[in-house]
């Protein structure tokens, strides 16, 4: 007896580099804005004591740690060698790259900080600099936006999603259209209203192309 015909798809950080890099700016951005602050009042605090040099110099090896963790073939490699003396374990793998992609957006929007207040100086400069920030919350939220987990079942016609975990009867939309987006589409869902009901779910999504043009055949061919 056949199984179930089933399509799937995964857009999320590992799958999407758009939603990878939304995510990193974003928490990054966020992380930059607190490591900053700290930053600025232990610079001040060291130089009471002529240590900002040594404050200086242990922020740029750790920035240039990071990096060179990031771009290396094997990061959680390299962690597990500096754990292993250690009597604890080293962090999973899915964790180090979210964490070495958040870092690493940290680096990014901290350095363009920096150079904002620094370099283009004045209200100019302070205001681009804070610009970053809310900039940081927008691309948290739009990389949850596009990032998309879920299945089309063909047999029941039904789309579930996944992450937060919502199913959608086909049978319950009168019309799909979709607008294409490099390597996505946005996927707008019209609901039938029986007797002026309104019915829950989902208004707009993101999915592959291929997928968006499944849905709306299916639709569109009742």
């Amino acid at each position: 007896m056949d199984g179930p015909r089933t399509v799937q798809w995964r857009r999320d950080p590992a799958t999407s580099r758009t939603v990878r890099t939304l995510r990193s700016l974003g928490g990054g951005g966020l992380l930059a804005a607190i490591v900053l602050i700290v930053f600025a009042r232990f610079f001040a605090f060291t130089g009471l004591t002529s240590g900002q040099p040594i404050v200086v110099a242990i922020g740029v090896a750790l920035a240039v740690t990071i990096v060179a963790l990031a771009v290396s073939s094997n990061p959680g490699g390299s962690l597990e060698r500096v754990f292993e003396p250690l009597p604890i374990s080293g962090p999973e793998s899915d964790g180090i790259r979210r964490v070495l992609d958040a870092a690493v957006g940290a680096i990014a929007v901290a350095t363009y900080m920096l150079v904002a207040a620094g370099v283009v100086g004045g209200n100019a400069g302070n205001f681009a600099a804070a610009v970053a920030i809310p900039v940081a919350v927008i691309s948290l939220l739009l990389s949850s936006f596009l990032q998309s987990v879920g299945t089309l079942d063909l047999d029941e016609n039904r789309l579930y999603l996944h992450d937060p975990e919502i199913a959608i009867d086909l049978e319950e939309i009168d019309d799909v259209s979709y607008r294409t987006v490099g390597d996505m589409a946005v996927v707008k869902l019209v609901y039938a209203q029986p007797d002026g009901q309104y019915v829950a779910g989902p208004r707009r999504l993101t999915t592959p192309p291929e997928i968006a043009r499944e849905v709306q055949g299916i639709v569109r061919s009742r």
